[in-house]
């Protein structure tokens, strides 16, 4: 794991623990998800749109065992689904803003039902510009939601009718790979959820993109 991106993720845990800095630890949050956004841009710089689609690492178990496409899509169609469904208790971002047909693709779930062939068709499909506003929207979203959170919100948590909530939405697959996902979160309270899917997430898909790019040795 890159060792800056780490030790900020260890820091904001330890901000989060107390009252005194807790708006600390959202500043932290919101900076280190600045610096994640702006890597997963430079990417535009980078990669072509088949390059978006390549799956190097066909053999791996890990994170890098996807495309870049899907790691991206991934990490903001979990976001949306945690921060507005969830916590937020309103649309999507995705269905909202009509992000389920500019994309392009026939899978509009978090994806983890996916296999790699799979995975490597939709992320052929996929619009990538669309994709790159769909994730704007999200980040910008999230923002303004971390920005409004207080410390008494750590602790709110979820019960049997936020699961049936989410299960009545249909943005998790039944499949078994996929569906462990509405009890995870809805396990987790506010706090638990800032660390996964807020930050600790984007680092680990962001690496792992990062480790494909490395992979096609494009510089």
């Amino acid at each position: 794991m890159n060792k800056e991106w780490s030790d900020t993720n260890k820091k904001i845990q330890i901000l989060l623990n107390k009252k005194e800095t807790f708006e600390l630890a959202i500043t932290t949050i919101t900076e280190l998800r600045n610096d994640l956004f702006n890597e997963i841009q430079l990417y535009r710089k980078k990669l072509s749109q088949e390059d978006y689609s390549l799956a190097p690492f066909i053999k791996s178990k890990g994170y890098e065992n996807k495309t870049v496409a899907y790691s991206i899509y991934h990490i903001f169609r979990i976001e949306d689904i945690v921060c507005n469904i969830l916590i937020g208790k309103k649309r999507d971002i995705l269905n909202k803003n009509g992000y389920d047909k500019k994309l392009g693709i026939t899978v509009i779930k978090t994806g983890n039902e996916l296999s790699l062939s799979d995975v490597v068709d939709e992320s052929k499909r996929m619009n990538i510009d669309e994709l790159y506003n769909y994730i704007s929207d999200v980040y910008k979203e999230t923002d303004i939601f971390l920005k409004k959170l207080k410390y008494e919100d750590l602790k709110v948590r979820f019960d049997n009718q936020d699961i049936m909530r989410l299960n009545k939405e249909n943005v998790v697959s039944e499949d078994e790979s996929a569906a462990w996902l509405i009890n995870y979160w809805c396990k987790k309270d506010i706090k638990g959820l800032l660390k996964m899917p807020f930050t600790r997430h984007w680092i680990m898909h962001i690496e792992a993109s990062n480790r494909i790019i490395g992979k096609m040795k494009i510089k």
